[in-house]
Formats: structure tokens, C-alpha cells, sequence
């Protein structure tokens, strides 16, 4: 999951927020050539950006001794390129410890510009929903495909008046087969409508030290609430509190459609589904990123994800970083919605039933 500390935690004055936008996707590295001055100032702030708050204390040490042995070793001296250099660190520091969101990568143009824009959000850009199809899939089935969750108006206007369509559907399916991850507010707005009662979804680790120094990342949330934690840790609880008024949805069959690129804040919303056992998971285990934390610079050529904090289930105490999150009924991603539709009692084709939403529309990633 993405949270906007960007680079506040290497000494920038923006301002943490709520997560607002889903994990970058792979871009290409900027054309200049590899610097060693540049590898080594980006290579010594990582490693004091991971000592300083990584999720987990003794890792972030180790990690940071590491980068620190290997530079001065000589290990980042020489590289034919960019990419070809962070993907050495990023691989040295999978070596110590593995994190499905911690890496290292060249800065693109376009982030490079947007850190030099004034403003906290850098030039402005079009945003767009991140809903890819919604709709009928048949009488009384409702169906919303996320390719991320980006947290925008858009996405959000969208997922608003999607409910309000279908507030009578019988069975709801959600697709995040690929959602690449994101923050809490489009699930948030699903949860308040699918859940009849207020519920404790999942728990939120977050270091003290970095919340202390940066602030909270979740804003003013009324859904992530504090409860009592182990020291140098603060810990809250991802609650819903349903809709004043609902309607069928909050009994509706929900299915949610998973995959192996199912990620970060789409695994926080695969989790919660499934250990409330309010929807069926349908396709493939997820990927396996459970730590939270934002992109942050280092350096002038480089930029890292930094996990500041977990997800977890507080009964069994376990997250799914590295494992994924198991579905309740395993088949191949591509035949997961046809299952699905037969779980629900649904005689209709998955690919004809898709076809009549439309093509799949370019979202907001």
C-alpha cells in the first residue's frame, strides 16, 4: 500500500496524507549514463532512510549496515547502467531481508519534474477513474473492476454512483485481478454499503518514530482507529461503519476475483474480506506485499519505496507479505469470473457478459 510520505522522510517539507495514488508501474530509467557520485549519495541516504524507518527495527539496521559494507568495498562503483546499479542494491537488500515493496530504481523524467514543481502535487495532471468496467452482468448481479486505487475524485465519484446503481444487487462481484494497489478510500466506500454492522477489518502497524516526526499518513480517517500497541509502535484497526441506509448490498453474495498481481492495498482489501468471511475469494493467491510506506528520493538520480509499517490479522497475527493471500476457491485468473458466476447460481457466459459492459478503459495508473 502507498502512502504519500514521499520525501518527507528524507528531509523534504511535504506533508504526509492518506495513500493517493497506486505503486508506480515499471518505467523506463532516465537516459544518463551511471554516475558513481550519484550511486554513492543515493546509497547512503537509503541507508539512512531504512535505518530511520523501515517497518521493522532490527531489518533496518541490517539493511542499512549492508548498504554501507558494500560501499565502502567499492560494490556500487562501476555499472554499466542506471537500472542495472539499482537493481544490485535492490537485490543485496532482498539478500537481508525480503519485502515485496522495497526497491530502489532510477528517477524517471516525469518524476524528476514533478519533484521540481511547486506545489506538494508537482504540474498538474489529467486523473482519471480507475474503474476499468462496471455493471449488469445478469439480473441482480453487479459487477466493478479496479485497476488500482488511486484515491481520486474520480475513481471516487464513480465507485459512489456505481453503488447507487446497483444497491439492489443480489450478488456483488469485484474484480482486482489487476490491481496493482493503492490507499483505503475506494474500498472504504464498498465496505460502508457490503457490511451490515460495524466490523474490525484488519490491523495497521505503523513506527512511532515516524509518525512522530512526519505525521500520520492516514489524515483525519475515522476508519483507522487507534487501539493500544507494543512499544516504539502505533497500531490502529481498520473499521467500517456501514451507511445510515443500506439496501440489499449489505447482504448481498460478494465475490472478490484475485490473482497473482493482486497487490498491497488490493491484498489489505483481499484480507479483510476474507477473514470476516463477507465475500468469497475466487482465482489465484495474491501477491504478496503487505507492507506500507511511500516512494522517496534518494539522492538527486534515484528514488526508493520505503515500507514504514504492516497489515495484518489480529487473530492470527500474521500478514501476507511474502505469501499472499490464499482464495477460498483456486482456479486460473482468466477462469475466475466464469467460477464465480457459478458459484452465485448464475447461468450466464463470463466472456459474453463482460462484452456487453464494453472494452476495458484506460484508468488512472
Amino acid at each position: 500500500m502507498r502512502l504519500a510520505l514521499l520525501a518527507a522522510l528524507v528531509g523534504s517539507t511535504a506533508a504526509p496524507a492518506a495513500a493517493s495514488q497506486p505503486a508506480p508501474a515499471a518505467a523506463q530509467a532516465p537516459a544518463a549514463a551511471f554516475d558513481a557520485k550519484a550511486a554513492e549519495k543515493a546509497v547512503t541516504e537509503l541507508a539512512s532512510a531504512l535505518e530511520e524507518n523501515f517497518v521493522f527495527p532490527d531489518a533496518g539496521k541490517r539493511y542499512a549496515a549492508t548498504l554501507r559494507a558494500n560501499l565502502a568495498a567499492g560494490a556500487y562503483a562501476s555499472f554499466a547502467t542506471p537500472d542495472a546499479f539499482a537493481a544490485k542494491v535492490t537485490a543485496d537488500l532482498q539478500a537481508v531481508h525480503k519485502d515485496g515493496h522495497l526497491r530502489l530504481r532510477p528517477m524517471t523524467a516525469e518524476m524528476r519534474e514533478r519533484r521540481g514543481s511547486p506545489g506538494p502535487g508537482g504540474p498538474a495532471r489529467q486523473e482519471k477513474s480507475a474503474v476499468s468496467r462496471s455493471g449488469w452482468l445478469a439480473d441482480g448481479v453487479a459487477y466493478i473492476d479496479f485497476a488500482g486505487f488511486p484515491g481520486n475524485e474520480p475513481t471516487r465519484a464513480e465507485v459512489t454512483s456505481f453503488l447507487a446503481a446497483h444497491r439492489d444487487a443480489k450478488t456483488l462481484i469485484i474484480d482486482a485481478r489487476h490491481n496493482g494497489g493503492g490507499g483505503l478510500d475506494e474500498m472504504n466506500l464498498i465496505f460502508r454499503e457490503i457490511f451490515p454492522s460495524e466490523t474490525t477489518l484488519v490491523t495497521m502497524d505503523i513506527r512511532q518514530a515516524v509518525e512522530e516526526k512526519h505525521g500520520t499518513p492516514f489524515g483525519d480517517d475515522p476508519t483507522m482507529r487507534k487501539v493500544s500497541g507494543p512499544a516504539t509502535i502505533i497500531r490502529r484497526e481498520h473499521v467500517v461503519f456501514p451507511a445510515a441506509t443500506q439496501g440489499p448490498l449489505a447482504t448481498a453474495k460478494v465475490y472478490l476475483l484475485t490473482s497473482s498481481k493482486t497487490f498491497s492495498a488490493a491484498e489489505h482489501l483481499s484480507l479483510a474480506l476474507k477473514r470476516t468471511g463477507r465475500a468469497t475469494l475466487v482465482g489465484e493467491t495474491t501477491g504478496g506485499g503487505a507492507h506500507f510506506g511511500g516512494m522517496v528520493p534518494m539522492g538527486d538520480d534515484y528514488i526508493a519505496f520505503i515500507p514504514v509499517g504492516r497489515t495484518f490479522d489480529a487473530t492470527t497475527g500474521n500478514s501476507w507479505e511474502g505469501t499472499g493471500v490464499a482464495p477460498h476457491v483456486s482456479v486460473p485468473a482468466d477462469q475466475a469470473l466464469a467460477r464465480a458466476l457459478e458459484l452465485a447460481g448464475v447461468k450466464v457466459d463470463a466472456a459474453t457478459a463482460l462484452a456487453k459492459l464494453g472494452p476495458v478503459r484506460t484508468s488512472a495508473r
